[in-house]
């Protein structure tokens, strides 16, 4: 590891000596990639200058020990920087884990409700709901790029962007199936019902990172529907891209321009064609470990939202909160950070 440490803070000097030369200040495409780079590794570099701070306090309190007039000031100087090391050690470990290479990336979460009806439909608005709030939260901006609702205000399937700074880092967890328990509006018994929503999370691909042929593509312009309270347009503004390969389709009809839903429905379209590839790709590589969270896959069941018991169960990691108002009103950091704490165990283990 200590190989690894001493070689990060050369590429540390050496980006920041480079960044200084008067070719790459005057080029702002290559100061912001260099940029980028060294931003990647400030967080081990600054770690591991405070590491070799408390070694070098550990080896002077040591010299100290033999003297019986500092020997006990010495000791409480050598204990504390023992446990600072250890502690650092273990954040080194974590910090030189492989990187996900999209964390930082704008997501595109997509939405169906699943077994249940129309409750599953309810449900599914109330997913939906509950991600932008949390993306509020975090100061990122939602945008929705597809969305068919129902008469009674749920929603059958949404497609919706979140932008903001490291947004798949924390919705990566949330592909798969969620299960609800709860006695629906309509329910005049007060019979509890069991309805399911399934959730597919991709990072955003810029079509440039992903090459898509034009001639494997089907374009087709409509009506926006007027769905789910959504405008009814006038004009064929809405976009159909069928990838033919594949048979994947892409709808946008949010936007009144043809152009900026074109724009979108491709963004999207790379993103899943994407995300397909990795997803073949994992399959191929037989020592891909598998996460103890899940394999994203969206038929594997992840969450249960119990509203009688006001309790959310994570099935992969054995969490249960009693917050479940908290949580559907957007409070998802308790969820996601116990999620990203035990990849990162298992990440360790694997290591």
């Amino acid at each position: 590891m200590e190989d690894k440490l001493i070689a990060i803070v050369d590429k540390y000097e050496s980006l920041e000596k480079r960044m200084q030369e008067s070719d790459v200040y005057s080029n702002p495409t290559l100061y912001a990639r260099l940029a980028r780079e060294q931003k990647e590794i400030t967080p081990i570099v600054e770690t591991y200058q405070r590491y070799e701070k408390a070694k070098r306090d550990m080896e002077g309190a040591k010299e100290l020990l033999s003297d019986p007039d500092f020997k006990e000031l010495a000791q409480e100087e050598y204990d504390a920087a023992q446990i600072d090391m250890e502690q650092m050690e273990e954040e080194l470990r974590i910090l030189l884990l492989p990187r996900d290479p999209n964390d930082d990336k704008n997501v595109i979460i997509e939405i169906r409700g699943g077994a249940g009806g129309d409750e599953a439909a309810l449900f599914a608005y109330n997913l939906y709901r509950m991600y932008t709030m949390y993306a509020d939260t975090k100061r990122w901006k939602s945008e929705i790029a597809n969305l068919n609702g129902t008469e009674l205000g749920g929603i059958k399937e949404v497609s919706f962007i979140i932008e903001g700074d490291g947004a798949y880092s924390r919705f990566k967890f949330e592909s798969g199936v969620h299960r609800v328990q709860r006695v629906p509006e309509t329910e005049a018994s007060g019979r509890i019902h069991t309805s399911t929503v399934t959730v597919a999370v991709l990072p955003e691909v810029e079509e440039l990172e992903f090459e898509i042929n034009p001639a494997d593509l089907q374009i087709d312009t409509f009506r926006s529907s007027g769905a789910g309270g959504q405008h009814v347009n006038k004009t064929e503004s809405a976009i159909r891209i069928t990838h033919l390969p594949t048979g994947t389709v892409v709808e946008c009809q949010d936007e009144r321009s043809q152009h900026k839903n074109r724009e979108r429905a491709m963004k999207i379209l790379a993103s899943r064609l994407y995300e397909e590839e990795r997803r073949k790709q994992a399959e191929v590589l037989a020592a891909e470990r598998k996460s103890q969270v899940g394999t994203g896959d969206r038929s594997e069941r992840i969450r249960t939202y119990n509203f009688p018991q006001g309790r959310v169960t994570d099935h992969r990691i054995g969490l249960t909160l009693y917050k479940i108002e908290q949580i559907m009103n957007g409070d998802l950091d308790d969820v996601v950070d116990a999620l990203i704490m035990a990849d990162r165990a298992e990440a360790l283990k694997n290591l």
